[in-house]
């Protein structure tokens, strides 16, 4: 149910947004872009300073909306992410804790509730709402697509899905295919499953107009100066990179080849969960600063396609009705206490960035609450109009956006198969299913060298307890 001052408070907020639009726009129904990377880590936009990538455009749109630096995925895994992104429901509560997982079909979408709105709702790149199936359609249209509630689709493959591509089973290996190059690309891929994923990181064989990511931002361009304009429109834009391996072409990596890069965080030999221990490896500096500085150069080209993507909005004249949001599904280790790639409950893995901006969202603001990822989900169907969704766990933004209030939540879970995870902003709490534990004080111990549990302290009770009521006793069975 909708409790009558939750929803008098909706009713408020919204009421505010809708008279600043019209006074504004003249329009009633506010547009969206979501901008998504893949395995972006939270501390590679330039704007905050930490790495020598440069991201002029995401800065711009930061300066202009509220950059969150406290936001976690709802798990550290493609697939579990963004099906939770899209139901507002935590990962138990849809099975999906790996990636191999669907979106319920019992389960609505965010994308749905605008579809049913009257909503163009738009894809172009990676969706993994349907990870195990990996024909996507030559187009990027099969049907399921528009079952989650995609009006306009192109689904594209993500990079390693694409590596096997042979014969073409989405649509940039089938437009590799028409130019020529995928056997090329494909065979590269064979390499570098060979030697490994995370670390076979030299440039693609690609030139950079074939590259998939600036395959993506120019299908988005394109989409975006040919959709007409007689409805409101959500455009979920979902570039593959990161992601490993990092090959970005030879024109983007040139530009890191010899940049300096911060060193990784040292392993100081704390008792760690035998999940997260076995995949910790030593691995030679050199081959640390190449992947980090190959990491930055895909992170570029993504940061110039967005500037794209911005440029064709502003063309459309509707940069003033239309709210930016850009975001990941999860992080990236990078060789941090001695791991690579995804799936780990520490910092560099479950944070991710998370900018907002629009209209009636004042620019320049850091905002230091916790955010799970999922709560995007609630928070764009309020802006456009929506009532709130009964039953889910994603909780709206609205408030802090419109400077209501600086505090979003008071903690942040993640989740995957394995281990359970509560972070505050000082503490993080993880209980493994071996019964293992991992506690951090993260003021006094950011890079989580120091494990903690057992120390009896009243914090770690106080997390156990708080882990206890989200996933259980809020949660109400409700499976």
């Amino acid at each position: 149910m909708i409790h009558r001052k939750s929803h008098e408070n909706f009713r408020i907020r919204a009421s505010n947004l809708f008279r600043d639009h019209v006074k504004m726009t003249g329009m009633k129904k506010p547009n969206f872009l979501f901008i998504m990377a893949d395995q972006f880590r939270y501390d590679h936009l330039s704007i905050l300073g930490k790495h020598p990538v440069d991201t002029p455009n995401l800065d711009r749109i930061a300066k202009q909306g509220v950059i969150f630096t406290h936001c976690c995925t709802n798990s550290p895994v493609c697939a579990a992410a963004r099906i939770s992104l899209a139901t507002g429901l935590h990962c138990e509560r849809t099975g999906a804790l790996d990636n191999g997982a669907y979106v319920p079909r019992s389960r609505t979408t965010y994308y749905q509730r605008l579809r049913d709105d009257d909503y163009r709702v738009g894809t172009v790149g990676k969706l993994d709402l349907g990870k195990p199936d990996p024909y996507n359609g030559l187009k990027g249209q099969r049907p399921s697509v528009y079952r989650w509630g995609f009006t306009h689709p192109m689904e594209c493959e993500g990079k390693m899905h694409a590596g096997r591509g042979r014969p073409p089973h989405g649509p940039y290996t089938a437009w590799l295919n028409e130019r020529g190059l995928l056997d090329t690309f494909c065979d590269d891929y064979a390499k570098r499953r060979e030697e490994d994923w995370a670390t076979s990181c030299w440039d693609s064989p690609l030139p950079t107009d074939a590259f998939e990511d600036h395959f993506i931002g120019q299908q988005s361009v394109k989409w975006l100066r040919e959709m007409p304009k007689d409805f409101p429109w959500h455009l979920f834009v979902s570039f593959v990179g990161p992601h490993d391996p990092f090959d970005p072409p030879t024109e983007y990596a040139d530009m890191f080849r010899d940049a300096a890069v911060l060193p990784p965080i040292k392993d100081s030999g704390t008792p760690r969960a035998p999940q997260s221990a076995k995949r910790q490896k030593e691995y030679p500096d050199e081959v640390v600063q190449a992947t980090r500085r190959q990491y930055a150069g895909s992170i570029k080209l993504i940061d110039d396609q967005v500037g794209e993507i911005m440029n064709a909005l502003e063309e459309r004249g509707e940069i003033d009705n239309t709210y930016f949001f850009f975001s990941s599904d999860h992080g990236e280790m990078l060789g941090d206490l001695g791991m690579y790639t995804k799936g780990f409950p520490y910092e560099a893995s479950m944070r991710v960035p998370l900018i907002a901006a629009g209209p009636g969202i004042e620019g320049g603001h850091r905002n230091e609450s916790m955010v799970e990822l999922s709560d995007l989900n609630p928070t764009i169907c309020e802006l456009a109009g929506l009532p709130p969704q009964e039953d889910i766990d994603a909780k709206s933004m609205v408030p802090v956006l419109r400077g209501e209030t600086d505090t979003h939540r008071e903690e942040a879970l993640s989740i995957i198969r394995g281990w359970r995870c509560v972070r505050t902003r000082t503490h993080k709490l993880v209980v493994y299913a071996s019964r293992d534990q991992e506690f951090y004080d993260l003021e006094n111990d950011p890079e989580e060298n120091d494990n903690l549990a057992g120390d009896g302290s009243e914090t770690m009770r106080d997390l156990t307890k708080r882990l206890r009521q989200r996933f259980l006793y809020d949660a109400r069975w409700r499976y």
